[in-house]
C-alpha cells in the first residue's frame, strides 16, 4: 500500500484517496516570467513519478498543474523587455512553450489540465465574494483582504502559531488592512485597466489563484496537493484558509513537497547568483541523465547540486543504457506483465514507501547481474523503468568535440607522459581533457 509523509502529520499513513482507485491531484505551476531552472525540474520530476507510479498501480488520476501568468515580476518584465506591462501575455507565453520544451525534454508526462490565470477570473471574482459573506474576507479601498484571525485553525499546515507570526516578515504591511498578517485577495488597480470586479478594477492576489483553479475543476476536495517546500507557507497555508473558509470542510487530504536544490549548502536562487536554468544544464549533461540524476535522491530531502555530481550521474545512466540495450519491444508489454517481475515488486515497494527512488535504484544495482541473467526479467525491468520512472534508456549520443590547439597540446602532452611513465601528470592531463570533454580510452604502453 502506498504510504506518504503527511505534512499535517508529519508521520508516513497509508495513502486513503477519497474515492477508492480514484485519485485527484494538484501541483501547483510556475509563475512564467524566466526559464525554469534545475528546482522546477526536480518538483516536476517528483510529481510526474507519482503520476506514473498510481498510474501503474491501477488508480485512475486527474492531475491539474496551473500557470500562474500574471503576477508583479511577469508585469515587470514586459515592461522592462517590451516596453509596455500590458504585454505580459507575450512574456508569459514565450515562457510557457520553453517550460514545455524542458518538460518534453525530461520525459514528464503533460498533465490532465493546465489552467491559466487569466483564464478564470470569474471563477476567482466568485469565490471572493463568497469569502466576504462568509467573514473572511473584506474590502478596503478597492482591494480585498483575507482576515487571517478568522480562521481559528491558521499555522496548521506550516505548523506556525498566529500570535508568533510578526508583520513585515513574509507579509506586507499595509494601512489598509486590519490586521498585518492579512493578505491580498484582489489587488486594486488604475480604473479601467485588468479586470473588473465589484470593488473595481484590479486583479488578483496570488494565493487565491490556486485555490480556485484548484476547486473549481477538481472538487472542493483534493487528495493530493503538492508543490516545493518553499511554498508551504505562505502560499499552501494561505489555500487551506481561503478553501476551507469557503467550503467548511478539510481541502487536502495529502500535502507533498519537494525539499530545495541547494547550491554550496544555500538554497538556489537568482539573489545569490547560484541559479542554473535548465537549458543551462543541457548544455552540458544529456536531459535524460539530469531526470537520473533527480531520481537518485529521494525528493523529501534538500539536493546539493554539482556539475561534477551530475556528470558522474550521466556517466553511470550511459552504462544503465547498454546493460539493457539487448532487451527490445518493451511498449508490448502490459502493466500485468510487468508486475510478473519479482525484481519489479521489490522497486514498487521501495516507490510505495514515500517515494523512494534512491532505495529504488538500490534494488535494482543489488539484482543487476540478475536481471542481465535473464532475457524476459530484463525486458520487464527495463518496461518498468521507462514507464514508471520516465528514463528512456536509449544510449545516449557522443557529442562531437572539436579538437582545439589546446586540447591537441593537451593529447600530445599525455602520450609523451605515458611514454616517460609519468602516471600522475597523464593522469592529471587527463582529468583536464574529461573536464573539455574529451573522454579518453586507454591502450597499454
Amino acid at each position: 500500500m502506498l504510504n506518504f509523509t503527511n505534512t499535517l502529520s508529519s508521520k508516513t499513513q497509508e495513502f486513503v484517496p477519497l474515492k477508492p482507485k480514484t485519485v485527484n491531484m494538484y501541483v501547483c505551476g510556475i509563475t512564467p516570467n524566466d526559464y525554469a531552472h534545475i528546482g522546477h525540474g526536480r518538483c516536476y520530476i517528483t510529481f510526474d513519478i507519482l503520476f506514473r507510479l498510481l498510474k501503474f498501480l491501477d488508480y485512475t488520476v486527474t492531475y491539474c498543474r496551473n500557470f500562474t501568468d500574471i503576477d508583479d515580476k511577469l508585469l515587470k518584465r514586459a515592461a522592462d523587455e517590451l516596453g509596455d506591462k500590458f504585454l505580459y501575455t507575450e512574456v508569459a507565453q514565450q515562457y510557457i512553450d520553453a517550460y514545455h520544451d524542458d518538460m518534453k525534454q525530461l520525459n514528464c508526462l503533460s498533465p490532465d489540465m493546465e489552467p491559466r490565470v487569466t483564464q478564470m477570473i470569474p471563477e476567482i471574482v466568485e469565490f471572493i465574494e463568497k469569502l466576504i459573506k462568509s467573514g473572511h474576507a473584506y474590502e478596503a479601498n478597492g482591494s480585498v483582504y483575507y482576515s487571517v484571525r478568522s480562521f481559528p485553525d491558521y499555522g496548521k499546515l506550516s505548523k506556525r502559531n498566529i500570535d508568533d507570526l510578526k508583520a513585515g516578515a513574509r507579509v506586507d504591511v499595509n494601512d489598509d488592512k486590519k490586521d498585518p498578517l492579512d493578505f491580498a485577495l484582489w489587488k486594486k488597480e488604475d480604473e479601467g485597466t485588468f479586470w473588473q470586479s465589484p470593488w473595481g478594477s484590479g486583479r488578483p492576489g496570488w494565493h487565491i489563484e490556486c485555490s480556485v483553479m484548484s476547486t473549481t475543476l477538481l472538487g472542493p476536495h483534493l487528495d493530493i496537493h503538492g508543490g516545493g517546500m518553499d511554498l508551504i507557507f505562505p502560499h499552501h497555508e494561505n489555500e487551506v484558509a481561503q478553501s476551507e473558509g469557503v467550503h467548511g470542510e478539510p481541502f487536502s487530504r495529502y500535502w507533498i513537497h519537494n525539499a530545495f536544490v541547494q547550491i554550496n549548502k544555500e538554497k538556489m536562487s537568482k539573489s545569490l547568483g547560484n541559479f542554473f536554468t535548465l537549458r543551462d544544464v543541457f548544455e552540458k549533461i544529456d536531459p535524460m541523465a539530469v531526470r537520473y540524476y533527480i531520481l537518485s535522491h529521494n525528493y523529501n530531502v534538500p539536493l546539493d547540486f554539482s556539475l561534477p555530481d551530475m556528470e558522474a550521474s550521466q556517466t553511470a545512466y550511459k552504462r544503465l543504457c547498454i546493460v539493457f540495450e539487448p532487451a527490445q519491444a518493451t511498449d508490448s508489454l502490459s502493466d500485468e506483465d510487468i508486475k510478473k517481475s519479482p525484481i519489479v515488486e521489490k522497486m514498487v515497494a521501495k516507490l510505495e514507501d514515500d517515494l523512494n527512488t534512491a532505495g529504488l535504484l538500490g534494488v535494482l544495482f543489488e539484482n543487476l547481474k540478475a536481471i542481465q541473467a535473464d532475457p524476459e526479467e530484463l525486458l520487464r525491468v527495463k518496461a518498468f523503468l521507462q514507464r514508471v520512472l520516465g528514463i528512456t534508456l536509449v544510449p545516449l549520443a557522443e557529442k562531437e568535440v572539436k579538437i582545439t590547439a589546446e586540447i591537441q597540446q593537451l593529447l600530445n602532452d599525455r602520450k609523451q607522459a605515458r611514454e616517460d611513465k609519468d602516471w600522475a601528470r597523464s593522469d592529471a592531463i587527463r582529468d583536464r581533457l574529461n573536464e573539455l570533454g574529451v573522454d579518453i580510452q586507454d591502450q597499454k604502453v
